[in-house]
């Protein structure tokens, strides 16, 4: 764990640039740092590794105060990326990474293995790049390099400051996806500073917002964009932001929450007659608690009326169907896979509570569009 306890960083007779921080990097956490240009997001970052030092209070890693460790070592300790790469350029690519190893002084197989293993992990074929130079690689590969550098001595804790920054849209969404990847295997304790919310949102367990020095609000993407602490947090975020990001938009939002539900035991003419005055081509059957049996057709029910006394044998089952605690990307993944255009939504005893459907999806996302003049924001 790093601990922040009243830290600040101040140069010369400047206003501070950070300002009494305290806070917790949990382990095995992936926080991200997150603000406006000179808000001390970076310098925050860069105290954990002694890179700058702190003015006042205490750092500690795992109960141990860094003032205490020697600064050389405690910064081999530490994986370390950074926008601009920062590779050798003078150096093979397995060089480049076996570096922090061989300062180290790993044995020369241990090494070798580690730096083959790292560059599958990220991606690169050692037969294939081992041997190549920086220059002969595109930018998102070195930046996978900077990555597999940075893993090379097996650190608890990793320090990337706007590290895929530089790169263009799609490579920098790949190495998005690749780092969570790398992160769901090895969970490395990890300070990720950027100024892109989107980014942070994606990436991070938590976020740490910072303005003008100060922590403004720490906490889940969830939490933060349903319940921002600080004016500054909801603008700085995007008020209709949320409704750019269905991972966190609860299902029970957007469902209709009044779904027809019908008795296996009813007869078929009831049925059309409940389909009639709801105007819904589709029912839900649901035993006498209201736990999910099966749905039917009104097509079907038509045709086959007059050959059935009960909707029992009329009830086709349910492939697919969303727990409470889903969201609508969960919804919208599935719904063009899903029989009938609909999908239950059930509580934790199977019961129903409400159904989704394509025009339940479309109606919510465009009542945000038109609340917003026409815009996300």
């Amino acid at each position: 764990m790093i601990k922040f306890e009243n830290v600040s960083k101040k140069y010369g007779s400047s206003p501070a640039a950070v300002k009494s921080l305290n806070f917790e990097i949990n382990n095995g956490e992936l926080l991200v740092l997150i603000g406006p240009s000179g808000c001390g997001k970076t310098t925050t970052m860069k105290m954990i590794n002694r890179l700058i030092t702190h003015s006042g209070g205490k750092i500690t890693i795992d109960g141990k105060d860094i003032e205490t460790m020697d600064p050389v070592k405690l910064r081999r300790s530490i994986g370390y990326v950074i926008q601009q790469v920062g590779l050798f350029p003078h150096y093979t690519i397995e060089e480049n990474i076996a570096l922090i190893p061989g300062l180290n002084k790993w044995k020369e197989s241990d090494i070798k293995e580690r730096v083959n293993q790292l560059m599958n992990t990220v991606g690169l074929e050692p037969e294939k790049y081992a041997k190549r130079y920086p220059k002969e690689l595109s930018g998102g590969q070195q930046q996978r390099v900077g990555v597999a550098r940075a893993l090379a001595a097996n650190p608890d804790i990793i320090l990337m400051d706007e590290p895929f920054g530089a790169l263009d849209p799609i490579t920098r969404e790949q190495l998005q996806d690749e780092l969570l990847r790398i992160q769901s295997e090895m969970h490395k304790t990890i300070a990720f500073v950027t100024h892109d919310m989107d980014e942070a949102l994606k990436l991070g367990d938590r976020i740490a917002i910072m303005k003008d020095g100060e922590l403004l609000q720490l906490d889940t993407p969830d939490q933060l964009l349903s319940n921002p602490s600080h004016g500054f947090v909801e603008e700085f975020i995007g008020k209709k932001r949320i409704y750019q990001n269905p991972d966190y938009i609860p299902v029970t939002d957007i469902m209709r929450d009044n779904p027809a539900l019908i008795l296996p035991s009813k007869a078929p003419s009831v049925a059309i007659n409940i389909m009639r005055q709801r105007k819904t081509d589709t029912l839900i059957v649901g035993d006498e608690s209201g736990k999910l049996l099966g749905v039917l057709s009104g097509y079907e029910l038509q045709a086959m009326k007059e050959h059935n006394q009960t909707l029992k044998e009329l009830i086709h089952p349910v492939e697919l169907v969303l727990g409470h605690s889903a969201t609508a990307k969960d919804a919208l993944k599935l719904i063009a896979k899903a029989a009938y255009g609909i999908i239950p939504v059930v509580d934790d005893t199977n019961k129903v509570i409400g159904i989704v459907t394509k025009g339940s999806l479309l109606s919510f996302f465009s009542n945000q569009w038109s609340e917003d003049g026409g815009e996300f924001t």
